[in-house]
């Protein structure tokens, strides 16, 4: 669960960072990186601050460098958290974006990977993401 350190020191986000591209990945704004001919998937998922963040790029970037085919999905759909709104706290935040919603949001973006012929599909997740991320390595097959 976001806890109040993940709030202490928001990134500064800039969707035009990263060597990837932005493109649709099961109807959600994803940052992609890697041969789409890659036969191994990663997926990333963001902390509450979204898709954005330049670190989670460079990340997914180097991924991608060691022959991963990397999608990072928007799971927040334009609305990551915004630590200087004093009327939306994280709580609030958390009752549009919990865990449940990333839970079946997560399954269409392994069903397209699959459908591209992508035979191994792990996850990683950062804060948020990583209760998004266990679940979907432990609780979806890619057979």
């Amino acid at each position: 669960m976001s806890g109040p350190q993940c709030c202490e020191n928001p990134p500064t986000l800039n969707p035009s960072s990263g060597v990837g591209r932005l493109e649709k990945v099961a109807g959600l704004d994803s940052y992609v990186a890697g041969s789409p001919d890659s036969k191994s998937a990663i997926v990333f998922v963001s902390d509450i601050f979204g898709y954005d963040a330049p670190n989670l790029r460079k990340f997914a970037d180097k991924a991608a460098a060691a022959g991963y085919y990397v999608v990072v999905p928007d799971f927040f759909y334009g609305d990551p958290y915004v630590p200087d709104n004093a009327g939306r706290t994280i709580q609030i935040w958390l009752q549009d974006h919990g865990a449940a919603k990333g839970f079946e949001d997560v399954k269409p973006v392994i069903e397209s990977l699959k459908s591209k012929g992508i035979t191994a599909i792990g996850a990683v997740g950062f804060c948020w993401g990583g209760m998004i991320s266990d679940t979907t390595v432990y609780g979806i097959s890619t057979s």
